[in-house]
């Protein structure tokens, strides 16, 4: 078995060369050593927050990466991890910022340099959509996880067994999501409410989208091969999946700094202790030897997308999100050694 700290080689080098960059950014910005230094700490914090926000992502990722073809793991774990740090915490702020402020690439890359708080506001203001959007796909995700008649294993079985016996109720979960998102925009002031709306049914169809592509591409793989597995629809599923998971993340650092290249840094290093708990996940089975491990993570995910719903409406610190999904990772591992014990002695 590969040693545990193998799988965190990459991460270990890349944090301390995030961390070295972070405190040259921050000598260069303030031109102090203790600016220089709470550049370095904000840089520490960052990677935190992300880890803590996105351990759920790694269960998620590595319960679909384990059903893919080798090729496109390996290009998940390699393309994937690119997209990750550079698209969604460097390209999306820019681009949601390009957007929002109706100005070209390269002036909101000099407004990020020059005027981080105006760069920080045009982010805040443009959090109602994000939320509605990323809220969306989640909602989706946990819902479609527990309405499956073919799901098999309960954690919390007065919960799953009446959502399993549901399922049956053709797009239960998308009735859901819309009420839901019908029920925000309500409570929400009328310059908000037509952009929560219209965001929400904006990630609802992109979850049926990548659903509907990864249907055509991967059934198109099967007729060439038995052995087919995901191939590049569950690529792209988990792309999504993992740009819906960064949204929080992103969003929730500006509320610590307005530094685009600090945020880039810290949840850049974040991202990689990310993409090695997946694959640690993967090559040693973990989700099989814990069996209610991956309950947890979607119990996880269904919260935060309820986050993210409530954040349109009330300020939820980013700590509360995160301890709510540790919580839930922490109770469903806690289960699964106690089930393993029970079942040993049986």
């Amino acid at each position: 078995m590969t040693p545990t700290l193998t799988y965190f080689r990459w991460p270990f080098i890349f944090t301390a060369t995030g961390l070295v960059l972070a405190y040259v950014l921050g000598y260069q910005t303030t031109g102090t050593v203790a600016g220089a230094m709470s550049f370095f700490l904000l840089g520490c914090i960052l990677a935190v927050l992300e880890i803590s926000l996105s351990f759920d992502n790694a269960i998620v990722n590595a319960n679909i990466l384990k059903t893919m073809e080798p090729k496109w793991q390996h290009r998940f774990l390699t393309w994937g991890i690119i997209i990750a740090v550079f698209g969604m915490r460097i390209i999306f702020p820019l681009v949601v910022v390009v957007v929002a402020a109706n100005i070209g690439p390269i002036s909101a890359v000099v407004l990020a340099a020059t005027d981080p708080q105006e760069y920080a506001r045009i982010m805040d203001d443009a959090h109602i959509g994000i939320s509605a959007f990323g809220g969306t796909f989640l909602m989706m995700v946990a819902l479609s996880y527990f309405l499956d008649q073919s799901k098999e294993v309960d954690w919390i079985r007065v919960i799953e067994a009446r959502l399993r016996t549901w399922a049956s109720i053709r797009g239960l979960e998308i009735g859901v999501v819309l009420f839901a998102a019908v029920m925000i925009s309500v409570a929400l002031p009328p310059e908000d409410s037509a952009t929560f709306l219209f965001s929400a049914v904006c990630g609802l169809l992109t979850f049926l989208a990548v659903e509907l592509v990864a249907h055509f591409l991967d059934a198109e793989q099967e007729v060439h091969t038995a052995a087919a597995k995901g191939g590049f629809g569950a690529f792209l599923y988990l792309e999504v999946l993992d740009a819906s998971f960064s949204f929080d993340g992103v969003i929730g650092a500006f509320a610590l700094t307005q530094n685009l290249f600090l945020i880039a840094i810290g949840l850049g290093i974040g991202a990689f202790y990310v993409r090695s708990m997946t694959i640690m996940l993967v090559e040693r089975d973990t989700l099989t030897e814990f069996r209610y491990l991956e309950h947890g993570a979607f119990y996880s995910v269904l919260a935060l997308s309820v986050i993210m719903y409530m954040k349109s409406l009330w300020h939820v610190p980013e700590l509360i999100t995160g301890l709510i999904g540790a919580a839930f990772i922490v109770v469903s591992l806690i289960s699964s050694i106690q089930y393993n014990k029970r079942n040993q002695i049986a």
